[in-house]
C-alpha cells in the first residue's frame, strides 16, 4: 500500500459513499486510476466491504459495554462458539496482557445487557470478567 491506497482508504472511511469521480477529482488521479486501486484494493482484502455508520441518534437507546474475560486454558474455542450464539455480543477480539478476550456488547436495556452478562460470566471456562459500561463517545474514527 502506498500514499494513494492510504488517502483512498482515508476518504471512504469518512464516507463510504464517495463516489470515484469525487476520490478522483479530489486525489487529483484518474478516475481510472481509482477504479484500478479500487479493485486491487478489494481482491487483496484490503476493503473487505462498505457499509454504514450509525450516527448517534441510531444508538440512542442502546447500552454499550466492553467485557474484558480472563479464560482457562484450552477453552477459547468453546466459549467464541457459545459467544456467537449471543446477538449482543457484536465483536470478540483476542488481547495481550491479563485478559484473553474483549468482547463488544449492545442491549437494549439494562435488564437485557444485566442477563448478557451473567450468561458469560457463567459459561464453563470463564475465570473472571470486568464490564465497563460506555456512556458517550467522544472520538469515533473507526475505519
Amino acid at each position: 500500500m502506498d500514499e494513494l491506497d492510504r488517502n483512498i482508504l482515508g476518504i471512504l472511511g469518512a464516507d463510504a459513499r464517495t463516489s470515484v469521480a469525487t476520490l478522483a477529482r479530489r486525489l487529483k488521479v484518474a478516475r481510472s486510476t481509482i477504479q484500478a486501486r479500487l479493485e486491487r484494493l478489494e481482491t487483496s482484502g484490503v476493503i473487505a466491504g462498505y457499509t454504514l455508520k450509525l450516527g448517534e441518534q441510531a444508538r440512542q437507546g442502546r447500552l454499550r459495554a466492553s467485557v474484558l474475560l480472563t479464560i482457562e486454558p484450552r477453552t477459547q474455542a468453546a466459549i467464541l462458539t457459545r459467544l456467537k450464539a449471543i446477538a449482543e455480543v457484536e465483536r470478540v477480539f483476542t488481547t495481550s496482557g491479563r485478559f484473553d478476550l474483549l468482547l463488544q456488547i449492545a442491549a437494549p436495556s439494562t435488564q437485557v445487557l444485566d442477563q448478557v452478562l451473567d450468561e458469560v460470566g457463567a459459561m464453563t471456562g470463564v475465570r473472571s470478567s470486568e464490564s465497563l459500561i460506555h456512556l458517550s463517545t467522544r472520538i469515533d474514527r473507526a475505519v
